[in-house]
């Protein structure tokens, strides 16, 4: 941590990153709550949150426009037209404008999927190899810590200010946080990749730090190089989708994301039969789970990029990834104390296998194309977990909820055998599973047109 704020660039862009997300945070559940005021309606309300994922399918769109703007001018940009976006908000005062805020709510989505890439794709640049878990790890802190307080924040200011000025005042965060972004010096991504590449092969870290330019350290494997051809159109836009599916150790890792994905959406409305028919007890007593996961999620942020060291990439995914199936098997049976247990562990193993598979992306992935790499990743966990919600809610009224978390448990458990079995495609060197030169893979070439 010491070493990522010794360098000037990264503490003001992580000041930055820090504010947009307050912001994001405060307003994602606000939004919902002011259409439940404007209406009283709670299918209108769950109306705003599909609002908000439906740009996901304009998300290879979104990583192209990363990967062909420089990511500190988009950085900025993004934030400054979010704050633009949010203005209209101003004007709802009754449910005659509710057309308004489901529009924001579809431009605040798609500023959200653009955002995300932006932050993967920027690190890179900003962030030598070896800091790449350090510098995802204290990001996810600061997501987790705000993922705690940042809806308890925003309902808040919603009772206290009311929907139009709490629109203002994200507005006003946005602004800020771009204008932070202006201070960050421009950067080079081909320099900055050749830095990276310099400190892997210096360091020895191997095929795990290898980086992201197609030039390997010595003795380890080159990561998948991008062929940028001819071919235009819907190539680009795919290109992240190829590249994911061909290089090893990424294919392995897309699977482990969307499997994983689809148990945690499964499991979303399972914890609301778990809190009534298993402990017993009012709704709301499921804010104190969620307080509990953030809890987890805090000492999860702070641990990851550690655990990334030690064990690669696929093998700190599969430690994550193991903690939610440990989490969703302890719900199995209703008690408080493993209602505790349970909690923290969800919270605590998200971040590290978001951490794991952020800083995956990074090393395996070229400057040029780590956008929409991370934007068709976002794109293909994120449609089939809305499915799996659906599929729980469905049902959660027909199967025992403590079956159906058993079931979750054990298909997590599951996936982190997989990634287990491909440790050593990214093991750190001179472990006992790093692959031998014979056995790693060889470079992709991917077509992005």
């Amino acid at each position: 941590m010491r070493q990522l704020l010794r360098r000037p660039d990264f503490r003001l862009f992580f000041a930055a990153l820090t504010v947009s997300m307050a912001a994001e945070s405060v307003l994602l559940l606000a939004l919902a709550v002011w259409v439940k005021d404007l209406t009283g309606s709670d299918g209108l309300a769950g109306a705003t949150l599909v609002a908000l994922v439906t740009p996901m399918v304009l998300a290879p769109l979104a990583g192209w426009l990363v990967d062909r703007t420089p990511r500190r001018t988009l950085f900025v940009a993004l934030n400054a037209v979010t704050a633009a976006l949010l203005l209209p908000l101003l004007t709802v005062h009754d449910a005659d404008r509710l057309w308004v805020v489901y529009a924001v709510a579809v431009g605040y989505g798609l500023s959200y999927i653009a955002l995300g890439a932006t932050v993967t794709a920027l690190v890179q640049e900003l962030v030598p190899a070896e800091l790449l878990p350090d510098a995802n790890g204290v990001s996810q802190t600061v997501k987790q810590g705000l993922r705690l307080a940042g809806p308890l924040l925003g309902a808040g200011l919603y009772v206290l200010l009311g929907g139009p000025a709490l629109a203002g005042a994200c507005a006003l965060g946005f602004l800020a946080a771009a204008a932070i972004g202006l201070t960050l010096r421009r950067v080079a991504a081909d320099s900055s990749a050749a830095t990276a590449a310099a400190t892997v092969a210096d360091d020895g870290i191997g095929s795990a730090a290898t980086a992201t330019t197609g030039v390997g350290a010595a003795g380890a494997s080159a990561a998948p190089t991008v062929q940028v051809g001819a071919a235009g159109g819907r190539g680009e836009l795919v290109a992240g989708i190829r590249h994911l599916v061909d290089e090893p150790a990424l294919r392995r890792a897309l699977v482990a994301v969307v499997v994983a994905t689809i148990a945690l959406g499964f499991a979303e409305t399972l914890w609301f039969a778990y809190v009534d028919q298993g402990l017993g007890r009012e709704p709301a007593f499921l804010g104190v789970l969620v307080s509990l996961q953030g809890i987890g999620g805090l000492v999860g942020g702070v641990a990851s990029a550690a655990l990334v060291r030690r064990f690669g990439e696929l093998g700190a995914m599969a430690l994550g990834v193991a903690a939610l199936a440990a989490g969703d098997l302890a719900l199995v049976r209703p008690a408080l104390v493993l209602a505790v247990a349970g909690s923290a562990l969800v919270g605590l193993g998200l971040p590290i296998g978001m951490v794991g598979t952020m800083t995956l992306v990074q090393r395996r992935t070229s400057a040029d194309l780590v956008g929409r790499a991370s934007a068709s990743l976002d794109a293909l966990a994120s449609g089939p977990q809305a499915v799996a919600i659906g599929a729980g809610a469905l049902l959660v009224g027909l199967v025992d909820y403590r079956l159906l978390f058993a079931a979750t448990g054990a298909l997590l458990l599951a996936t982190a055998g997989y990634l287990l079995t491909g440790r050593r495609l990214t093991a750190p060197a001179g472990s006992a599973t790093e692959p031998t030169p014979a056995e790693q893979p060889a470079p992709v070439g991917v077509t992005a047109g």
